[in-house]
């Protein structure tokens, strides 16, 4: 487990550094946090969304949970969706302290999650059905988070400060 945890943050650490090499070969103008901008179908048929890094640094995109708007940072380093416990409950999902098995680390330590399945998950003309998500106690995950279990089940490219789903 300690190998895993070494390897995810390493590989953050690097995508971060990528990042911002590629950001200084090109200045991006500065945009909204929520930038979220649906880009038209390309012939393949497939469906974009390209996402502005907002000002704090993070990809931040508005999606539909199960028909719910729900705000959500991008995090290619958590490996499920990850949902405070209090925006769950708005989507109906209330899990019992019995629950909350499964032991996660985050940047804030290690806590407890309950595992649950989401039906419908939405960004723009993107749809993902049956995403696994973790519902975490308010105090232990500060903002919800859109995690490995939706992004392996897309195409994505960082470029230049943008960050572009495809379907």
């Amino acid at each position: 487990m300690g190998k895993l945890v070494s390897f995810a943050v390493a590989l953050m650490v690097a995508g971060v550094l990528v990042a911002r090499w590629a950001d200084r070969t090109k200045p991006v103008p500065s945009t909204s946090a929520m930038a979220a901008a649906p880009v038209n179908a390309s012939p393949s048929n497939s469906r974009t969304i390209t996402l502005a890094r907002g000002d704090d640094g993070h990809f931040r995109v508005e999606a539909r949970i199960d028909g719910r708007r729900m705000e959500l940072v991008v995090d290619t380093g958590a490996s499920q969706i990850a949902l405070r416990e209090s925006d769950a409950a708005r989507l109906g999902i209330h899990p019992t302290a019995r629950d909350y098995r499964i032991k996660v680390a985050t940047a804030n330590g290690f806590t407890r999650a309950a595992l649950v399945q989401l039906q419908m998950v939405e960004l723009g003309d993107i749809i993902v059905r049956d995403v696994p998500a973790l519902v975490h106690p308010d105090e232990a995950l500060g903002v919800n988070l859109l995690g490995m279990s939706f992004l392996s089940r897309v195409r994505w490219t960082h470029d230049r400060g943008k960050l572009i789903l495809e379907q």
